[in-house]
């Protein structure tokens, strides 16, 4: 019978493409990591791995023993923790990672309450306006949109992610209002360069009716970043397009005003990722419930929907 350590060790280092980087994943030396590999080797009679000094790389039959295995390792680990979490409380680093502006604005105040619960969880929490790989950086969960769903990976939808079109109430002051989309490029737009595609981010706009136009925004202010978009509209700069939860906010203290009330675009989803295992660590599954239910306390879906006006 194989052991657990065994069988981790070769499935990380798999993932990671070596035995350092499992080994850090796991909070052993390489040379353990190296150890159980051989000594699953030996057992299998097998060959998992082609070794190099800078290389990695699974044989064949690495490559079917990893998928058979991989899913089945996830779910024992699960039982594991779940048979343990019987007795005793949600604890250990809990690594989320999530967007600078609506994790601070959103996520971070609810940790003193979730601090509360579960005193025994310490957060690790990044903020970076990246999509990170859960399995391989070691997360245990991230919070946002447009992750593309790996495999291993699954989404819990939170709200929807809606884009409308704001500014400042002294820009719109002297402005005529537009009367569809289209008319947007009358006013003065600050727009996103995508530093992934380079390419200025472009949305297609509709309404309850479900009638679509295309935003037509003049690209008279470009930068890289959704904040520093608002902040230029909170300038009095001109108009911009930017999710209505980094809006919300400002609109509520009347320092922007949407334009085109009944006009949104839809980007997809705000959601939690993780990984997908039958039985999901304790710290994570709390975690996850605990952010379910402050989304539907707090109103999130409603007040986040761009359909509103």
């Amino acid at each position: 019978m194989e052991t657990l350590a065994n069988l981790e060790s070769f499935v990380r280092s798999a993932e990671l493409g070596s035995f350092s980087a499992a080994a850090r994943r796991l909070g052993l030396t390489p040379a353990a990591v190296s150890r159980n590999v051989a000594a699953l080797e030996s057992n299998l009679k097998l060959r998992l791995f082609q070794r190099s000094t800078r290389h990695l790389a699974l044989t064949e039959p690495g490559e079917r023993f990893l998928v058979s295995i991989r899913d089945h390792l996830a779910s024992l680990q699960g039982a594991i923790a779940e048979a343990t979490s019987d007795q005793s409380e949600p604890a250990g680093v809990l690594k989320l990672s999530m967007s600078p502006t609506f994790g601070m604005n959103y996520i971070l105040p609810t940790l003193p309450e979730f601090m509360r619960r579960y005193p025994l969880v310490r957060p690790e929490w990044m903020f970076e306006n990246r999509q990170v790989d859960l399995i391989a950086e070691g997360y245990d969960a991230a919070i946002g949109g447009g992750f593309e769903l790996t495999p291993g990976i699954v989404a819990k939808t939170l709200a929807a992610a809606h884009i409308i079109a704001v500014a400042s109430p002294a820009y719109l002051h002297s402005q005529a209002q537009p009367h569809d989309p289209t008319a947007l490029q009358e006013l003065d737009g600050i727009v996103m360069r995508s530093m992934r595609t380079g390419r200025i981010r472009q949305w297609q706009m509709r309404n309850v009716a479900g009638e679509e136009q295309p935003a037509l925004l003049r690209e008279t202010i470009v930068v890289n970043d959704p904040a520093a978009m608002r902040s230029a509209a909170l300038l009095g700069l001109g108009v911009a397009m930017i999710a209505k939860p980094d809006a919300l906010p400002y609109l509520e203290s009347g320092e922007l005003v949407r334009v085109l009330p009944a006009w949104y675009a839809d980007a997809g989803p705000i959601s939690i990722y993780y990984a997908n295992r039958t039985l999901l660590p304790l710290k994570t599954r709390v975690f996850i419930d605990f952010l379910v239910e402050t989304f539907q306390r707090e109103k999130w879906p409603e007040r986040f929907a761009g359909s509103l006006g």
